[in-house]
């Protein structure tokens, strides 16, 4: 039987814990339900925007920008990983991590170059154990992406792919479907292939019909030389916001598991700390009760 003392002990750790998880599980809520308004607050502007882009450029003629073409030969492509700064959220980290490594492999098993530039210090810790080179390293935004930022990080690789340096743009993230569902994916970002409609555009009334005529006002040339790079910095912000959501989703789970799991080892331990403390009583009794038969 264990020592009531030594249960005691544990039971107050235990205790403590409880209340650190419980308390995390609150803040991770708190941000979660500002994270989930920027995120779907974001959301229709992004479809939008893309949608825009894909049914101008399908009209457009035969107008070229820099970022519809596709690549060939420069045998690089840019990959940006987007992770947590700490830990503490399940899986969220490891999932984005195996995705983006398995694209990597690929990429690497076809005789190409990968650049890696991560976002989040648990990525770049990764990176670091496996002695995977890093391009650039810089700690996450966390639940309150900024645009200006990411504006930059866009700018940077619009740059570098209209140089023709680069085959390919990949961000490799954990995109938001619903409180409930949370997917790994790694996405396009570059070229703007066909400028392809956002996932879950299906046939409806807003749907473009055949037949349908554009007017265009300035010409498409410059008005896709507008839309497209801002179509790109829209798409990465979603993907940033989308992260951060997905990220305080992924905590409260992991700290509402963790404070049930304290709980119910608190009733554990109560119970075995009320059986030894009834056997040291039973036994108590029982050295009396003899004492009490050896004087008669």
């Amino acid at each position: 039987m264990a020592n009531a003392r030594v249960l005691i002990k544990r039971r107050k750790s235990v205790r403590n814990i409880h209340k650190i998880t419980r308390t995390m599980q609150l803040i991770a809520t708190a941000r979660f339900q500002a994270a989930f308004k920027r995120a779907t607050a974001s959301k229709p502007y992004t479809e939008k925007i893309t949608e825009l882009v894909a049914r101008l450029s399908k009209h457009a003629g035969e107008v070229k920008h820099p970022l519809l073409r596709v690549n060939v030969g420069a045998g690089k492509s840019v990959i940006l990983v987007l992770t947590s700064n700490r830990g503490l959220c399940g899986g969220y980290n490891a999932n984005v991590l195996r995705g983006a490594m398995r694209y990597i492999d690929e990429r690497k098993e076809a005789g190409e170059t990968v650049d890696v530039h991560m976002d989040g210090k648990k990525g770049a810790a990764y990176c670091k154990f496996l002695g995977l080179p890093l391009v650039s390293s810089r700690p996450s935004m966390e639940e309150r992406p900024r645009f200006e930022v990411v504006d930059k990080i866009a700018q940077d690789f619009i740059g570098q792919y209209e140089r023709r340096e680069v085959d390919s743009v990949q961000v490799a993230y954990m995109r938001f479907v619903s409180t409930g569902r949370q997917r790994p994916e790694v996405m396009q970002l570059l070229p703007l292939t066909s400028a392809a409609e956002p996932e879950g555009a299906g046939a409806g009334p807003d749907r473009e019909e055949e037949g349908v005529r554009y007017d265009f006002s300035p010409e498409p040339a410059v008005l896709l030389g507008e839309l497209l790079p801002a179509s790109v910095k829209v798409r990465l912000f979603q993907c940033f916001t989308d992260s951060a959501v997905s990220e305080q989703v992924a905590r409260m789970v992991a700290m509402k598991a963790a404070t049930d799991a304290a709980g119910d080892m608190i009733k554990l331990l109560t119970r075995q700390y009320n059986r030894a403390r009834q056997t040291r009583i039973t036994l108590e009794l029982l050295d009396i009760v003899g004492g009490a038969e050896a004087l008669k």
